[in-house]
Parts: C-alpha cells; sequence; structure tokens
C-alpha cells in the first residue's frame, strides 16, 4: 500500500498532563498488560496482533478518541463478544479509562497512546474491523484550521480500507459545520453507504450521555449521528 496515499492529520492540541497519585498506581500496573503506543520516536508501532492481546479471536472495534473513556466503557461492557482498541493521545484521559477498566473488571478494552492516523495506518490492515466510532472529534472551528480536521477525505478512505465489508463507521458530533463536512466526505467514499441506525447491525449505536453531551445539550447544540456500512 502506498503509505503517502494516507497523510497524518495532527487534529489535537498539546496539553500537559498530570495523574493523580492513585492514578499513577493503576497505570503503572495496567498499562503494561492492556496499553501501548503507536509510536516510538519517529518509528510507529507494527501491525497489531489483536488475537494475541486479547487472548481470543472476536470481532474488533476501534475508537479513535476515546476521551476519558465514558462510552467506551460502557459501550464494552454492554458488548462482551466484541474487542474494543480505543485511541486517544492524552494520558489523564487513557488514566481515567484504566481506572474504570480496573473498577468494573471490564477485560474486552485495550488502550493505544497515539495518533488516530497512525493507528489505522500501520496498527490495522484492510478489512479488519468491525466497526470505526469517532465520537465529538475536535472540530477546529476556524476556516484556516479546517485542514487539522480528524475526518478528511484521505482519513474516511482509510477508514473505508480497514472496515470489513458490513462494518460501521459510527460518528457523532454537536457542530454543525463539521457534520455537514463529515456528512460530505463520508457519502463521497465510494465503498460506504449510509445506514439507519434502527436496522440490524454488527456494533451497538447507543452511546451513553457523556458529560460533555450534557454540555452541548444545554448550550442547544444538536447532536448529529452519522452512519456508514463498507459495502461488499
Amino acid at each position: 500500500m502506498n503509505q503517502h496515499r494516507y497523510p497524518r492529520v495532527t487534529s489535537f492540541r498539546t496539553r500537559r498532563t498530570t495523574l493523580s497519585p492513585a492514578q499513577q498506581a493503576t497505570w503503572d500496573r495496567l498499562w503494561p498488560q492492556i496499553g501501548m503506543q503507536a509510536r516510538d520516536g519517529d518509528v510507529p508501532a507494527s501491525r497489531l496482533d489483536t488475537e494475541a492481546w486479547f487472548g481470543r479471536s472476536a470481532p474488533v472495534v476501534l475508537e479513535i478518541g476515546c476521551g476519558s473513556g465514558t462510552s467506551t466503557l460502557a459501550m464494552a461492557q454492554a458488548e462482551p463478544h466484541l474487542d474494543v482498541v480505543a485511541v486517544e493521545v492524552y494520558k489523564r484521559g487513557l488514566a481515567q479509562l484504566l481506572s474504570g477498566i480496573d473498577r468494573e473488571g471490564v477485560t474486552n478494552i485495550r488502550l493505544v497512546r497515539g495518533d488516530g492516523v497512525d493507528v489505522l495506518q500501520h496498527m490495522f490492515g484492510p478489512d479488519s474491523l468491525t466497526g470505526v466510532r469517532v465520537f465529538f472529534p475536535d472540530p477546529w472551528p476556524k476556516a484556516r484550521h479546517h485542514k487539522r480536521r480528524l475526518l478528511q477525505t484521505a482519513t474516511v478512505a482509510l477508514i473505508a480500507d480497514r472496515l470489513r465489508p458490513g462494518g460501521i463507521l459510527h460518528v457523532a458530533t454537536d457542530h454543525a459545520g463539521y457534520a455537514e463536512h463529515i456528512a460530505e466526505v463520508g457519502d463521497a467514499e465510494p465503498r460506504l453507504r449510509r445506514v439507519d441506525p434502527g436496522q440490524p447491525l454488527p456494533i451497538s449505536v447507543e452511546r451513553p450521555v457523556t458529560k460533555y453531551e450534557n454540555k452541548a445539550q444545554d448550550a442547544e447544540r444538536a447532536v448529529a449521528e452519522l452512519l456508514w456500512e463498507k459495502t461488499s
């Protein structure tokens, strides 16, 4: 595959991270078992063997930008037959999710710290994912920053390549302009077709309402749910 076909998109802001002593203790104990880095310096991680990492063969869902993991944890608990790989740049969010995994005894989540495009490009092969979830990606609202949005034509093409036939791309956003952009690039990808959330799907599209979404509702920002299926 031509690696230059899918250019990297810097779709996140740099933040400093400080963990509480309890979070750091959980991180030190669990991260070596269920977490990994997408890159070691300039070297990307190699192809991921999900069967070895999870210890079983199961459909895999990739969540890009899991934040503190509220949706990740709840949806993984509701779908124990799926294996979930959650990607996040920020260590604090991953630490919060790790604490939830530890508290609830959830066994079907693994974590990757790094850039979602990196993970898609280097850690998964074609037709390997049953679902890709992208919930409330940074909208980069200023026009001069739109090129930094995660869901561009090239990224959606990469997602389509990594989805197996029948696999689902599920996107949620509360930014109207970004929703229009995502709808446009998703509908333009020839390997994807829009689907209705009411029809039978291989993954759940029922999300818990997070604190972020409550704030959006309080501000009267409508949440757009966008769903595509990879065609055969």
